[in-house]
């Protein structure tokens, strides 16, 4: 098999139709966290997710559909919007699609994009003034996390800070969840020391889940502005986070229950918050 194939008119572009191809060999590295470093890209498939990341002026490196897609006229019009940004346009065969985004039934069109990395220096000042920052301690499941950055969104939080050794919200699993809200909400790394000098610096109350909490989520005075702390998916929070922690809340539960994913309970953490100021814009 060639490694490119050329349509019938000569002024097409080339499809490229071998996996041996470098474009796809590379656009594989991107499902491993070594490979996203080493491309400095990270990869977003369907529309849908290419429209926010465009909208929200994230740099676009390629953009890659199937000339199938490339008929309809939503996909053309993506495609053109990404090259106007700067991306390398590619046309491949579907089933390197389903190749790089490892799913038998792949969207028309994918893309890849530079990651961003922010810190809490990026946090903007309106942002500690008022409404809800959230704090993840070492989120380890890139569903919860791509989940709660989608219900961050939703829930008008701020932004939400990645404490520690988090996963990498640039994966398959965690973009795919996110649902484009990767792209929509801010989202800051810090190591353990900095998040807490910064906490202190900045004057905000901090809340955590905890089963050491006493006061119901729904009871919490959260106030103008605060921090809203979710520890690991199995170990909680640390000690010495939760007493840095303003109040520890507890999600009541019935008797005999065991606990919440961490997306859900998140959920509602800050839907709680974003209540106690009656929803506030």
């Amino acid at each position: 098999m060639t490694t490119n194939q050329k349509s019938e008119d000569n002024s097409a572009p080339l499809v490229i139709t071998s996996g041996g191809n470098p474009q796809v060999k590379m656009l594989k590295t991107l499902e491993r966290k070594k490979g996203r470093r080493e491309q400095n890209a990270f990869l977003a498939e369907g529309a849908r997710l290419i429209e926010e990341a465009l909208s929200y002026s994230w740099e676009p490196v390629q953009i890659i559909s199937s000339p199938e897609g490339m008929e309809r006229s939503y996909v053309a019009d993506l495609v053109s919007r990404a090259e106007s940004q700067g991306a390398q346009s590619l046309l491949m065969h579907p089933r390197l699609l389903a190749q790089i985004a490892r799913k038998d039934n792949p969207q028309t069109v994918l893309a890849t994009f530079r990651p961003r990395t922010l810190s809490l220096k990026d946090v903007p000042a309106k942002d500690v003034k008022s409404g809800t920052l959230l704090a993840l301690y070492q989120v380890r499941d890139p569903g919860n996390l791509g989940t709660i950055l989608r219900t961050s969104d939703f829930a008008n939080v701020n932004g939400v800070i990645l404490i520690g050794d988090c996963c990498d919200a640039y994966s398959f699993e965690a973009v795919r969840a996110s649902m484009g809200s990767l792209f929509a909400m801010p989202f800051y790394y810090a190591s353990e020391d900095d998040f807490l000098a910064w906490k202190k610096s900045s004057g905000l109350t901090m809340t955590a889940a905890s089963m050491n909490g006493k006061t119901p989520h729904h009871e919490v005075a959260y106030g103008d502005a605060s921090i809203i702390i979710m520890g690991n998916e199995q170990s909680g929070l640390p000690d010495h986070f939760e007493a840095a922690c303003d109040t520890l809340a507890h999600i009541p539960m019935r008797d005999g229950a065991d606990s919440l994913n961490l997306a859900t309970a998140t959920a509602l953490m800050v839907y709680a918050a974003w209540g106690s100021r009656g929803y506030a814009q």
